[in-house]
Formats: C-alpha cells, structure tokens, sequence
C-alpha cells in the first residue's frame, strides 16, 4: 500500500488528513479487495445475527426465515454496492454527493436522518460488544459499554488506513470464530430438526426479505466512504462485486446462525443476555472468552464505520452552508465524541430492552433510506452518467444550487407514499390488513421514486 502524497497526505500515514474534501489521483490507492475483507468483517458480527433471529422471535420458521433473509441480502445488497461502486470515481465520501439531487443546503435533510441511523445502529452494536466485554473481564454491561465505545473514539478519529487495517484483522478473526459456532452447533444441536420446522406465511416470509433488505441499504449512505480512496480508474463492476460479496456473504452467515439460535432459545431469546447464550450454544471455559473476545472485535469495525460515517455527514451538513470542504483535525475529533457520546448515552439507557427497540429501528430505517437510494442512483447512473461537477458540489451559488425542489419533493413524496404499507410495532399503515399483514413499504419506497425523479430530473437542465 502506497503512502499518501500531496498537500493533504499525513506526515504520519497511520493518521488521515483528508475529511469531506475530494481526494486527488496522487493520494489515491489500494485495490477492489479491500473493499471484500471490510464489509465482510462489518457483517460477520453480533448485530447481524440478532438481525436474522429477528425473523424467528417475530413468528417466522427456519427455512422460510432463511430463504427471505437471503433474497433481502441479494436485493439490498446490491443497491449498497452500487454505491460503493460510485467511490472511486468521484474520491468524495457518500452523502456529499447528495448535493446534486437535493442542493448544496437541501442535502442536509437526508444527511440528518443518516445521523441518526449511525447513533441507533452505533448504540444496538455498543449494547451487544458491552455484553460480551462484561463476560470477558467480570465487569457490567454499563463498564463493558463505555471500555467498548473508547476503542472505538480512537479507530474512528485515526481514519481510513486504521478502519481498512482493522477490517482485514476483523474479517480472519471473524471467520475464524463462526466456522467454530457452526461446527459446535452442528455437533451438538438437532439442525434437521429445525430445519424440518417448515410453515410458510407470506407476511412473515416478506418480514424476514424486509429485515436484511434494510440491513443491505442502511450501509448505502456511507458505503462509498470506503471506496473513495480507491484509484480513479479502478473498474466499478469490480468494486461493486466486492462489496456485494462481503457484505452478502458475511451477513447471511452470521444471520443464519441467527436463525438457528433463536429457534433453540424459543421464548429465552428475548429476555436480555442474547450474547452470553449464543456463546453458550457451543463453548464455555478458556473457548467462550475467546468467543466473546472475537465479539466484541467483530464490533469493532461495524462500529467505526459509524463513527467514520458521522464525522463525514456532519462535515457535510456544516460545510454546506460555510462553503468550506475542509476540517481540521479537532474538528474531527469533535464530530466523533459527539456522536459517541449520544451513541453512549443511548446505549446505557436502553441495554435492558434493546432487542424490541432494535426491531422497530430497522424497519423504521427503510421508511427513509430506500427513497434516498433510489433517487441518488437514478441521478448518478441514469441522468448524470456517473459524471459529477466535483468543484460545483462545494459551492452553494454554483450549478446545483442550495436546495432542488425537484429532488426534495420527490423524497419526501417517497416516503409519503409508503406509510399506507408500513407495519411496524409502533405504527401500522391503512392498506397492510388488507395486505393480510404484509408490509411492501420498501418496494414502494424504492420504485416510486425512482421512476418520478427519473421523470422529473430528465426535464431539467442538466446538472452533472
């Protein structure tokens, strides 16, 4: 791996200088599969099995659960890597290219709503890495979750070089660890057994598809942060591959053993200490601290991608409307202690019942994300021709403007249109009884919008 070069390149490359600002040919490096060991170490961790559980704990059976989680993973999975495929070629992290769909100042509406995905995501996963660091040193779940949420203050304000270093470590050690669970659980457990249990309902099976879709498309608004430094010239097809191979493989992995886990727990699975029993299914003694060790560093990397994530949309929400891309590096710093210290705050005040909230959280995230994704796709590969103003993006008085109409009343009309479809435990739509429980608010919010920004954006002047 090259050092960086230039004016913006690190006296000392462990340490990254560069924030929202584009990167230039000079400081460009590394290769596609880089981008396959990080989103396969974001995946295969403790947040993406309780995701898969989710689909039995809410009434789904195993092979059902399964199938649907799979065919969410395929679909979500690749809307997120057609982001990821956008780094390269642009060198500006994710959401700043939101600009040129909503205006230089309207991007900030989206941007805040990504916030406050990194602090629910972040808080979920602190949460979990808490549990399994009380086990490891014989502490509380509140000290295990604050040990936890320094680590991750000091990877995430270290940067880009640090996050991919750890992801590779992350993605062996992760690996390493499920291959032991799913062989213990194939020697100890009754798989065919559950494997029998077979009783489909559509509801629950398009639950199980919509719970890993939103996994897939909530890493859509930072995925391309990973993949900007990447040379310019770097094919896309290749960097979407990678990304969609490592976050799919990774997560349905860690959601099937999920999914088994939480049939063998029946009613225990929801009542806290989701951690200690999933450890508990195959190892105890010197292998279970292990275990809980390559947790709590599986959470890591998800973690810091977070906390990475929120620096860049902050610095992109303030940018904005300062015109400046750059952030020194106590800017930095104060980014992340912000976002972690809410994400900690969170974290300590919901551990006891995070497993409900969590539920409710990743099906509230689709409501605004795929009307996001689908507009920022349309206009990048069928409107802009992947071919962005890189100056423009930074200067509210250029061609994109401070806020497009056009753009925002197609997002917000996105998310209008779904909540007849959204079933959610704090909120049901008028049309899913009639759907017999079905909840298509995520296909909605995806085709809605992009068909009427394609339809809208081809009459404007062009803006790319």
């Amino acid at each position: 791996m090259t050092q960086d070069r230039g004016p913006g390149a690190a006296s000392n490359p462990i340490v990254e200088r560069r924030a929202i600002d584009h990167i230039p040919v000079s400081e460009r490096h590394g290769r596609p599969g880089s981008q396959f060991t990080l989103w396969i170490a974001a995946n295969l961790q403790i947040t993406a099995v309780i995701t898969g559980a989710l689909a039995v704990v809410l009434g789904g059976d195993v092979v059902w659960s399964l199938a649907g989680l799979l065919i969410g993973q395929a679909l979500g999975g690749a809307v997120m890597a057609l982001h990821g495929a956008q780094g390269p070629r642009l060198g500006l992290p994710q959401m700043i290219s939101s600009r040129v769909q909503f205006g230089v100042w309207g991007a900030a509406i989206p941007i805040v709503l990504v916030c406050v995905m990194y602090i629910g995501f972040s808080a979920t996963g602190t949460v979990l890495s808490g549990q399994a660091l009380s086990q490891l040193l014989g502490v509380g779940d509140a000290a295990g979750i604050v040990i936890f949420a320094a680590v991750v203050v000091v990877f995430a304000v270290l940067g880009y070089r640090v996050i991919h270093a750890v992801g590779r470590v992350a993605s062996v050690v992760g690996i390493i660890a499920f291959a032991y669970m799913f062989g213990r659980l194939l020697v100890d457990q009754d798989i065919g057994a559950l494997l029998a249990n077979q009783h489909f309902v559509l509801s629950k099976f398009l639950l199980a598809i919509s719970l890993s879709a939103s996994w897939q498309i909530a890493y859509g608004p930072y995925v391309a942060d990973y993949s900007r430094y990447l040379p310019e010239d770097t094919p896309p097809r290749r960097v979407f591959w990678m990304v969609w191979l490592g976050s799919v493989i990774g997560s349905q992995v860690a959601m099937t053993f999920g999914v088994f886990a939480a049939a063998l727990a029946g009613d225990r699975f929801g009542h806290g200490q989701q951690v200690a029993f999933i450890v508990g299914l195959g190892a105890s003694g010197t292998v279970a601290a292990l275990l809980y060790l390559s947790i709590a560093f599986g959470k890591i990397t998800i973690t810091t991608l977070n906390a990475y994530g929120s620096v860049m949309s902050l610095a992109t929400i303030v940018s904005g409307f300062r015109g400046n891309a750059r952030l020194s590096q106590a800017g930095r710093l104060f980014y992340v202690l912000l976002m972690i210290g809410l994400t900690l705050w969170l974290a300590l005040a919901e551990r006891d019942s995070f497993l409900k909230q969590f539920s409710a959280f990743l099906l509230f995230l689709l409501t605004f994300f795929t009307p996001w994704s689908a507009i920022n796709l349309v206009d990048y590969y069928f409107i802009n021709k992947e071919h962005y103003d890189i100056q423009a993006i930074s200067d509210p008085d250029g061609r994109y403007g401070r806020w497009n109409v056009a753009g925002i009343a197609c997002y917000v009309i996105g998310i209008v249109v779904q909540i007849p479809f959204i079933d959610t435990p704090f909120y049901t739509g008028g049309l899913v009884s009639s759907l017999d429980g079905v909840d298509i608010s995520w296909i909605v919010g995806l085709a809605v919008p992009a068909v009427l920004y394609y339809l809208t954006a081809r009459r404007q002047p062009a803006r790319g």
